[in-house]
Parts: C-alpha cells; sequence; structure tokens
C-alpha cells in the first residue's frame, strides 16, 4: 500500500520530503508518493510573517489534508511547527538535527562586526532582528521573505549587503560555501535544524515505519525547547529564541525573550534530567516571565 507524503513545494520543503520518502522506500521497500500543497504562507509573500498569522501558515493546509486522510504523514521544519497540534494529530517522529545555528552571508565577505555602517541586512525573522541590532545598532534590518534560492539572489542582485539565514536550509540547498559567517554566539529558532514528521494518532501502520527515524535525543531537546515557547505563549509577533543541548544524561536550556527593539533583552539557562525535559523548560521560561517577560507580552499583545 502507498505511503503518500505531505509536503509544500519550495525547493527545501521538497529536499526535506524526499530525505523522508528515500528514508522509507530504503528501510521498508514501501512505495511513496509526494502530495504537493501549496499553503497560505506560500501565496503571501510580500508581508512579514508576525503580521499574517505566524509560521503555522506553512503547516495548516497540510494538516487539514492529513485529517482528512488525502495523505498519510507530513513533512514539516520543526521550527514551523505550531506549539499547538490538532486534535488527532501527533509529531511521530523529530529527526536527527542538523547544526542548528544561523549564518550571515555577505555580499563582500565581511563578518557582521565588520560590515561598513548602515549596510542593509535581510531577514525574515524577528529573532534574528534583535539579535543582530544588539551586535550592531547602526545597521539597517529589513524583512527578506522567500526561500533560500530568492534571498540569496536579492542579496547578489545589490539588495542587500548580507543577509542572514539557518544553516540547515543553506546546507540542504547546496550553499554551504557562500556562508561567511556562523552566529554560534545567536540563540536559533526553537526545533531550528530538525525535521517533524507529523501523522495520524490512530494510525499504528504508519507510526511504525517512521518510528526508526526518530532520533532520541533531538526529540528531548525539542520537546524541552517547545515546552519553553509553549509557556511563553510564543508566536511569530515575539522575538524568542532557545537552544537545548543534552550531555551527560542531562538536558540544558538557554533562551531569551526580547521585545521588538531589543532593549529589553530577557535571558537565562535552566537545565535538569532527560526524563523532565519538559518541565526544564517550563522552568527557564517561568523564570523569564518573573524577570520581565510578562511585560514584553503585555506590551507586544496589549492587554
Amino acid at each position: 500500500m502507498k505511503v503518500r507524503i505531505g509536503t509544500r513545494k519550495s525547493k527545501l520543503a521538497l529536499w526535506q520530503a524526499n530525505y523522508v520518502k528515500s528514508f522509507l522506500e530504503r528501510t521498508w521497500g514501501v512505495e511513496v508518493e509526494l502530495v504537493k500543497i501549496t499553503t497560505t504562507g506560500d501565496k503571501i509573500l510580500d508581508a512579514p510573517l508576525a503580521k499574517i498569522g505566524g509560521k503555522g501558515l506553512f503547516v495548516k493546509e497540510i494538516e487539514q489534508a492529513l485529517m482528512r486522510g488525502e495523505i498519510d504523514l507530513a513533512v514539516h521544519s520543526l521550527k514551523d511547527v505550531p506549539m499547538v497540534i490538532p486534535e488527532g494529530l501527533t509529531l511521530g517522529a523529530i529527526t536527527e538535527r542538523e547544526y542548528p545555528y544561523d549564518v550571515l552571508i555577505s555580499k563582500d565577505g565581511r563578518g557582521l562586526r565588520d560590515l561598513p555602517p548602515g549596510s542593509k541586512v535581510g531577514t525574515s525573522s524577528l529573532r534574528r532582528q534583535v539579535q543582530i541590532r544588539r551586535v550592531r545598532k547602526d545597521l539597517k534590518v529589513e524583512i527578506l521573505r522567500g526561500n533560500v534560492d530568492t534571498r540569496i539572489r536579492k542579496l547578489k542582485e545589490g539588495l542587500y549587503d548580507a543577509i542572514v539565514l539557518a544553516y540547515a536550509g543553506v546546507k540542504r540547498m547546496g550553499y554551504e560555501n557562500e556562508i561567511t559567517e556562523v552566529l554560534k554566539d545567536f540563540i536559533p529558532a526553537v526545533g531550528q535544524g530538525s525535521l517533524a514528521v507529523e501523522i495520524r494518532e490512530e494510525d499504528d501502520r504508519i507510526k511504525r515505519l517512521i518510528e526508526p527515524l526518530n532520533h532520541r535525543e533531538s526529540y528531548i531537546r525539542a520537546v524541552c525547547e517547545r515546552a519553553f515557547l509553549r509557556r511563553l505563549a510564543g508566536g511569530c509577533q515575539v522575538p524568542i529564541g532557545a537552544f537545548a543541548e543534552v550531555e551527560n544524561g542531562r538536558v540544558r536550556i538557554r533562551g531569551f525573550i526580547s521585545d521588538l527593539d531589543g532593549i529589553k533583552f530577557i535571558e537565562g539557562q535552566e537545565e535538569g534530567s532527560l526524563e523532565e525535559a519538559e518541565k526544564v523548560g517550563e522552568r527557564l521560561a517561568e523564570d523569564l516571565l518573573r524577570r520581565g517577560g510578562y511585560e514584553i507580552l503585555k506590551d507586544i499583545y496589549g492587554g
């Protein structure tokens, strides 16, 4: 019986879906079909995500197809998956995490700290914007959306002096040699670098097929980071980042929440056992909320 994978149509999304397709064919010898779905996020390219409803716009139509039984599983970038999964669906596997950091690609090979004053830096993410401004208040940070190819083309056309992207997407699209600088001091997006395989909760056949794709350490890190973000009720309108690591049987997370200008920037870290990964993420969120996070959320969301 054929397995149908739901995916967006972008080159990166298709790379991700083909990664899972190849795994299923190689491991189980099943026939796999890619079902390409256009999402709302793919249709609206001229507005910041924060203004049009956030990253959930990249998964909603795919999740609806999954609930209707038109596809058997969906492959997403984990960082695009909202904190609340629709009833009846679940994340059946989190793949081994790619290098999770952001990278800078500049026109003339200069790093972030060496760009000329007033240089124009493109990014689609509030999280990246505030971290750029904390390093260089003099730079012009401007909205840049589109797939990896489009963003790099706009850089080469001279519309930007530099752009900031996720390393994982740059590598998967074959642009690794274009990277000027890896921004290791930037806290990444929740889940950045991992793929999420979403399935119907009661579909035991698909659950069994994708089980070997689940990477335990990456799964634990994702649980911790997503619990942090869920407790902060974070969407695309609030600059938030988190990064969990597993070492010596412990999970450690560092994260931040910021106002839109990067002036109120509250960060911290927390750690605990692997079994309490979710609680560790929640504890860090509670700590940041106590130290000014509530005020930031109130100012951004109102109320």
